[in-house]
Formats: structure tokens, C-alpha cells, sequence
């Protein structure tokens, strides 16, 4: 039986009745201090509100049949769940970002097991990126999808890491420049080109590929080298779109990062990841089905579902009572800001160089002149 202790000097407490409506009352026979214990199900109802938010369940449901069970679990939409802070490093890791909508995008960096890390931002920039990486020990390689500003992150963050270029996200890229089904002899060549790419499993097959690239260049000179007028009178290429498509592959091959899973001094052996499938079938895939589930949520509440789908894939995440004890939450964060709001207004009243009155403006160290007065 759980005993029951007094608020102020911890001593076990006796029954002592009960209130007009029902209570039990406590007392504290060292202090004399009478209470009512009351129960606390906030880590109950935080279960609850997990199984629904991870689930097909609707809220009709659950227990309190809609109304009241979003009464009962409006307070866990204050929470904001925190990404740990990853010190050991790993050996792989992927990153890649999902948008909700056109107003966020949260950045995810993960392993083989668990979601390592997590970051709201606009949209992908550099500075974005590193707030994501600082938090996260650097790795041995990196998988991405080619995301906005990650090169520039990569450097000033993790400059040791070697970046691998997903290959099936650099072949998606140039099949949006040739189509599935390209009518002339180099569109049809080129897609094979990239299609093969996802083939090469040693570097003998990744030296022909690179061959075969530079070959298709050389054999269909003539055909690239066709202009044509557009409708504003500007001379143009005829296939520009080809010749993004190879421009992209060419691009990829001198920054070194498409063939970084076959470097023998990372894999050691063992089979090293040539795309982002991890993180993309993995994450990204259950993520938007739990938004799917619940697309009746408002932007700030698919932003707190995805923090906590990342939290409770994280390698440690609290227990429920333990997350309602230290994850902060909207007024906290409001108060913090506020707070920090006031010191910096406090700072800039402050008189700075050039803005303070000067005392010798005011004070002469000579007496005045009696005869100005006359």
C-alpha cells in the first residue's frame, strides 16, 4: 500500500476523515497539518494521448468519446519535446528534411536504429543545418539527399566527415530532365546511364561509369550542339534539358561524393550505404502517415507530432512522468524569451560610446569669466 507523506516535513500521514463531498483527509501528526491527497493521472492521460497521436485511432475512440478526451490532453500540446545531445560518434548517419507545407521544415538526422536529432526551420539553409550538427558528434559519413546549404554546414560543422551523395536522388534528378520514356537516342542513353548508376557495387564498375559519361558527351557532340530561338529571340540549346541532366551527374563525379560508400578506408568490409532510403522509407514514409491520420491538426501541432514521433525513436527517451517533470513548454519558453526580451532592452538603453552625455561637457575645470554677466 502506497503511504502517504506530508507536503511540508515528509513524515507518513493518518486518515482523518473526509470532506463534504467525499474526500479522504490526511494528517500529519509531527506538523498537525491536515490535507487532501489529490490523484494525479497527467502521466495516464499522457499514454493515452501517445497511443492516439502514434495510431489510426480517431478521438472518438478513445475514452471521453472526442470532447473530452481533447480537454484532457490540450496541455500535452504545450510540450515541446528536445533532441538529446549525441557524444559518441557514429559511423553512419543520414540527413535528410520533411516540409509541412510551405511554412516549416523540420531537418532530421538519424542512424540504422534511432533518430539522433531534430531542428525547425523554414526551409534548408546552412545556418538550419548546423544547429542540427552541433549537437550531434561527427561521424565517419554522412548520407544526403543534396539538401540546401548542407555542403557549406558540412565544412565549418563535421569538416572530417565524408559526404555521400544519395545515387537514386541523383538519378530521380536527371530522369526529371530526360522523363521515363525519352524519344531521342542521347535522352535514352543518358537515362540508362543513371539507372545504372544504383548498379555499381565495386570501383572497376564505378571507372566504366564514369567512362560511359564522358563517352556520351564525346558521341553526341554534334546533337548537344544544336541552338534554337526562344520566344523572347534569344539563341539557346536546342537540349538544354539534357545537357542539365549530364551537367548534374559531371558535377557530382568532380566533388568526389558518388562513389564515397565504395572508399575501402570507411567500410573495412563492410557494405556502406550508397542512398537515403534509410531515413526516407524509414522516417520520413511513417512520419507523413501519422499526419495523414490526423490531418486535422494546425501547422504548430504537426510540428509537435513529428518532435514527438523523433523523441520516442531517440536512443534514450524519458518515461512519461519524467517528460512532464523537465520538457518545457510554451509558457516556460514565452517566459524565457521575455525575459531575455527585457534584458536585451535593458542593454540597449543603456548609453554606449558616442551616446553617453560627457562629463566635461557640462563641467569646465576653469572658473566662468565674472565680466560675460556685465
Amino acid at each position: 500500500m502506497n503511504q502517504v507523506r506530508c507536503f511540508n516535513c515528509g513524515n507518513i500521514c493518518v486518515k482523518n476523515g473526509k470532506t463534504k463531498a467525499g474526500t479522504q483527509r490526511w494528517l500529519c501528526k509531527e506538523c498537525s497539518d491536515s490535507f487532501t491527497n489529490p490523484i494525479d493521472n497527467s502521466t495516464k492521460q499522457f499514454v493515452q494521448f501517445q497511443h492516439w497521436l502514434f495510431s489510426k485511432a480517431v478521438q472518438k475512440e478513445m475514452s471521453g468519446a472526442g470532447r473530452s478526451f481533447r480537454r484532457k490532453i490540450s496541455k500535452f500540446w504545450e510540450i515541446w519535446s528536445m533532441p538529446p545531445k549525441i557524444e559518441s560518434p557514429m559511423k553512419v548517419v543520414y540527413v535528410d528534411g520533411i516540409y509541412l507545407g510551405r511554412k516549416a521544415c523540420i531537418l532530421i538526422c538519424c542512424n540504422k536504429r534511432y533518430v539522433l536529432g531534430w531542428y525547425l526551420c523554414r526551409y534548408e539553409n546552412s545556418r538550419a543545418w548546423e544547429a542540427l550538427m552541433q549537437r550531434i558528434a561527427a561521424p565517419a559519413m554522412v548520407v544526403s539527399d543534396g539538401g540546401h546549404g548542407f555542403r557549406k554546414a558540412l565544412k565549418r560543422v563535421w569538416p572530417k566527415a565524408k559526404l555521400q551523395r544519395c545515387t537514386f536522388h541523383a538519378f530521380l534528378q536527371v530522369k526529371r530532365y530526360t522523363t521515363d520514356r525519352p524519344k531521342t537516342i542521347a535522352g535514352i542513353e543518358m537515362y540508362m546511364i543513371a539507372k545504372d548508376l544504383l548498379m555499381i557495387k565495386d570501383l572497376g564498375q564505378a571507372a566504366n561509369w564514369v567512362t560511359r559519361l564522358i563517352n556520351w558527351r564525346i558521341r553526341h557532340k554534334t546533337f548537344l550542339s544544336e541552338m534554337t530561338r526562344d520566344e523572347k529571340g534569344k539563341l539557346r540549346p536546342m537540349h538544354e534539358r539534357l545537357l542539365k541532366a549530364e551537367r548534374s551527374l559531371v558535377r557530382l563525379v568532380r566533388q568526389n561524393t558518388l562513389f564515397t560508400y565504395l572508399d575501402e578506408s570507411l567500410s573495412y568490409g563492410e557494405e556502406l550505404p550508397s542512398t537515403n532510403n534509410r531515413i526516407e522509407g524509414g522516417i520520413n514514409a511513417q512520419l507523413r502517415t501519422m499526419l495523414r491520420n490526423h490531418r486535422e491538426m494546425s501547422i504548430e501541432r504537426r510540428i509537435k507530432a513529428v518532435f514527438w514521433w523523433c523523441y520516442f525513436y531517440s536512443p534514450k527517451p524519458l518515461s512519461a512522468s519524467e517528460i512532464l517533470k523537465v520538457m518545457p513548454t510554451d509558457r516556460s519558453i514565452s517566459k524565457l524569451y521575455k525575459a531575455m526580451n527585457e534584458r536585451a532592452e535593458l542593454e540597449d538603453s543603456i548609453p554606449t560610446w558616442g551616446d553617453a552625455i560627457v562629463w566635461h561637457e557640462l563641467h569646465k575645470s576653469n572658473s566662468y569669466p565674472i565680466y560675460f554677466w556685465d
